[in-house]
C-alpha cells in the first residue's frame, strides 16, 4: 500500500534510529530505481520551472536526506499538527491510504489552509482540480471535510494504479498518471521530484511526532 515499516535488530554502539532511518533510505532507493537512466531534459506538461536538478541522482540524494533525519529533528520538514488531524485519519482509513502520507501531502499541497487556490484552478486542502473534484464526488472543494475525502480518495486510486509504489502515486497525484507512465515512474519533473520528497519527508515527520495518533492505523 504505502510505505512500508522496515525494521533491524540492534547493532552494538549503533542507535535504533539510525538503524531505522537506513532502512527506510534502502527502501526509497528501491523505490527509484526505476527513474534512473531517463532523459532529464523534460519538462512538467504543466510548464511549471525547475528549481532544482530533475536527474534521477539527484533525486535520490533528495529523498535520503528526507528520509534519513534525525529523530530528534531539527529538519525544513518538520511535520506539526493541524486542525484536521482528526478528518485526515479518518479519511485515510476509509479509502485505505496511510494517514502519514495524507497529511503530508495536504501540507504540502495547500499548507492547510482550506481556502487555497492555484492559477491553474487547484482549490482546497487537497488542491483538487474542479474536473476531478467533480470525478471524485466533491462538491465544494473548499469545504474541509469534502476536500480530504476527494484527496484520500484520488491517492487511493493512484496507489491502487500504481501497484503499491507511494513515490509513483504521490508522482501522479502532481504530474497525473499518464506521465508516470510514460516514464515508467517518477518522471524527471524537478517541480514533481521535489513534490515527492517533500511529502515523503512530512510524512516521516509526522510518523514520528504522532506516534500514538498513528498506532494500529494503515500503513
Amino acid at each position: 500500500m504505502s510505505t512500508q515499516a522496515i525494521t533491524s535488530a540492534p547493532q552494538t554502539g549503533t542507535p535504533a534510529g539510525e538503524l531505522a532511518a537506513a532502512a527506510r533510505v534502502r527502501e526509497l532507493q528501491q523505490m527509484i530505481e526505476k527513474t534512473r537512466g531517463v532523459s532529464t531534459s523534460a519538462t512538467p506538461a504543466s510548464g511549471a520551472g525547475a528549481s532544482s536538478s530533475g536527474s534521477p541522482t539527484a533525486f535520490a540524494a533528495a529523498l535520503q536526506a528526507a528520509s534519513a533525519q534525525s529523530p530528534q529533528g531539527a529538519s525544513s520538514l518538520s511535520s506539526a499538527s493541524s486542525p484536521y488531524d482528526a478528518l485526515i485519519e479518518q479519511a485515510a482509513q476509509r479509502n485505505g491510504v496511510d494517514p502519514a502520507i495524507l497529511h503530508g501531502l495536504i501540507q504540502q499541497e495547500s499548507g492547510f489552509d482550506p481556502n487555497s487556490q492555484s492559477s491553474a484552478g487547484a482549490s482546497g486542502l487537497t488542491q483538487l482540480m474542479p474536473g476531478t473534484a467533480y470525478s471524485l464526488g466533491v462538491a465544494n472543494p473548499l469545504n474541509p471535510a469534502e476536500s480530504i475525502e476527494g484527496g484520500a480518495r484520488y491517492l487511493s486510486q493512484m496507489m491502487a494504479k500504481f501497484g503499491g509504489n507511494t513515490s509513483e502515486a504521490l508522482a501522479a497525484y502532481n504530474a497525473g498518471p499518464g506521465a508516470v507512465s510514460q516514464y515508467g515512474g517518477v518522471p524527471p519533473y524537478a517541480e514533481t521530484q521535489s513534490y515527492v520528497t517533500k511529502v515523503l519527508g512530512y510524512a516521516e515527520s509526522y510518523r514520528r511526532e504522532h506516534p500514538t495518533a498513528l498506532a494500529g492505523s494503515i500503513t
